[in-house]
């Protein structure tokens, strides 16, 4: 008796994006059950060869190589005389603090970087919170990263906040700056629907081919789905679920996808061996890349994920 059993005639026999195989989901999570290190990280024929997941050990270690990671780039980059495009997450943070570690440690100015937020909080219509609230992705990331930097940050000029007039400059900016050269980095975490930024799972099922699903580079106001809400309510909104809006404008496949490289993380362990990514975790790796499962096509091109040893499980029942 399980999930995919008793679902018929259930509250959520309507609940899960349509694309959505439960049941290949369970086998593929199955292979938690014995060595489940050694299985997560098991390389699959979809695998760029210049991808690899990174296991960590404890969230100390995860924030401090996740951060090394982006400040070796914004390093390189300057070194190599050439700018670079940051598409950054409001999720994972604990990585910013080390990076701007490094950077002040290593006195790298980051006038050659430019930022571009992934997502933002907002209405049906793309309106978003005020930079000045606590809950704004704006606010967090100037808080966490461009403050810190002091004299060496990113440029006020070259900070690109998800908000309904600037998004929809995102493809032509990022565009103009990889012609001159640049690199595209995305740094990014996986959402319990396996989505990136906030492009959801169900919006595929507005696209009649997979190109025209890699196309957009973002939307406004987009729908999100309620095991999002909860997500956040969690991580972010003390469970606070009132606090949580119900849409948020995002970057598309059109850009996540374009990445000459990629940062990944997951560190969605709680206590008690409670966890909320571990699912997510095994689909993104392990499942063939599919519009259904955003996160999945990650893996296709250069980069790393770096994750807490502890989401790979085993993922069984267990008395909390």
């Amino acid at each position: 008796m399980n999930l995919m059993t008793t679902l018929k005639g259930s509250l959520l026999e309507k609940f899960f994006p349509a694309g959505w195989n439960l049941a290949a989901f369970d086998r593929i999570v199955a292979r938690s059950e014995k060595e489940p290190l050694k299985e997560i990280v098991r390389r699959e024929t979809w695998w760029s060869r210049d991808y690899a997941p990174v296991p960590c050990d404890g969230i100390e270690d995860f924030d401090m190589l996740m951060g090394h990671e982006i400040a070796m780039e914004v390093r390189r980059a300057r070194e190599a005389g050439r700018e670079l495009a940051f598409i950054l997450p409001v999720g994972p943070m604990g990585m910013y603090r080390w990076a701007v570690y490094f950077l002040t440690e290593w006195k790298v100015p980051c006038d050659h970087v430019y930022g571009f937020n992934m997502d933002e909080w907002s209405d049906a219509k793309g309106n978003t919170l005020p930079s000045t609230n606590p809950g704004a992705f704006q606010y967090a990331m100037e808080q966490a990263f461009y403050n810190p930097l002091g004299k060496l940050t990113i440029p006020k000029a070259h900070r690109n906040f998800a908000v309904r007039d600037n998004l929809p400059t995102y493809g032509e900016k990022i565009a103009a700056l990889r012609k001159k050269g640049a690199k595209l980095v995305v740094v990014y975490g996986i959402g319990r629907v396996f989505h990136i930024a906030f492009w959801e799972p169900h919006f595929a099922a507005e696209y009649k081919s997979l190109a025209a699903w890699k196309k957009p580079t973002h939307r406004l106001g987009a729908k999100l789905h309620p095991l999002t809400i909860e997500q956040n309510a969690i991580t972010s909104f003390k469970s606070r679920t009132t606090l949580v809006p119900c849409y948020a404008n995002t970057i598309g496949p059109g850009l996540f996808l374009q990445a000459d490289s990629c940062i990944g993380g997951a560190d969605g362990l709680l206590n008690r061996g409670m966890m909320w990514q571990g699912l997510s975790l095994w689909i993104a790796l392990h499942h063939a890349p599919s519009p259904w499962i955003p996160a999945s096509f990650m893996c296709t091109m250069p980069g790393k994920l770096f994750f807490l040893k502890g989401l790979a499980g085993p993922l069984v029942a267990e008395c909390n």
